[in-house]
């Protein structure tokens, strides 16, 4: 039976040690956060090695929430695998408990902000980790799943794969314009049967999409609403590591 994301994270945070400077611990994963303009966090992975170049993960959290969300994924999808990184959405939302939380908006502006802080984000976690340049992953969930679409189809070469969860294609403003390098370019979508935000019927049309447009997409389907499952996360974990082994992923 999967579990919610902010269930498990409670049992497994204590995993990550909390850690201010910008060198990585061997012996434990890392968590780290940066404030300023473009605020972002950092996890390094168990035994974090100097002399190897760890492929990358760029989180884009989902809707009313920051990028500390990176704290409670990484334990779910790999603790050694991967260097992450974690940056805020520029939309003010407001979380159920009051808090400000954050979002992403597709207008032209913020798809442009989105951009900057993508690869600052980059940027400074290359500065302070060893990184793998050709293995970078760009993920979210929900609206930062259609962003991490939006800003990967915006960039193909730039990214070894992009990864939505129950986040749908995005629309308007030809998203596909660099169509001739996007069909190179790993897709992974996961998606809530149950889900009444991105439909079953949803999934299905962007689907038609993305194969008329001679792209190949992995798809995964769970049995559960609209959220992150561990199932979700231990999956990501896998296809990424099909596509840098080269190991062939199922595509829908």
């Amino acid at each position: 039976m999967m579990n919610r994301l902010q269930t498990l994270s409670s049992v497994l945070e204590p995993a990550i040690r909390p850690h201010a400077s910008s060198s990585g611990k061997p012996g434990t994963a890392l968590y780290s956060s940066a404030r300023g303009e473009s605020p972002c966090a950092f996890f390094a992975p168990l035994h974090y090695e100097a002399n190897y170049a760890y492929p990358l993960l760029v989180w884009l959290h989902g809707p009313s929430d920051d990028e500390g969300q990176l704290k409670r994924i990484m334990p779910l999808v790999s603790i050694r695998n991967y260097v992450g990184v974690s940056l805020r959405g520029s939309l003010r939302m407001e979380k159920q408990d009051g808090r400000r939380g954050y979002g992403w908006s597709q207008t032209h502006g913020d798809v442009a902000l989105a951009e900057q802080r993508l690869f600052e984000a980059v940027e400074l976690a290359g500065r302070r980790y060893n990184i793998a340049p050709e293995r970078v992953f760009l993920a979210g969930f929900d609206c930062g799943g259609t962003m991490a679409f939006r800003l990967a189809m915006n960039h193909p070469s730039r990214f070894r794969g992009v990864l939505s969860l129950c986040g749908g294609f995005p629309t308007g403003r030809r998203p596909l314009w660099r169509l001739a390098e996007a069909r190179k370019l790993p897709l992974f979508l996961a998606c809530g049967r149950d889900s009444a935000k991105y439909k079953p019927a949803d999934v299905c049309e962007d689907l038609k999409l993305i194969h008329s447009a001679g792209m190949s997409i992995s798809l995964r389907q769970y049995p559960c609403g609209h959220q992150i499952t561990s199932l979700m996360l231990s999956d990501m974990d896998r296809w990424m590591m099909e596509q840098i082994t080269g190991t062939p992923a199922d595509s829908a």
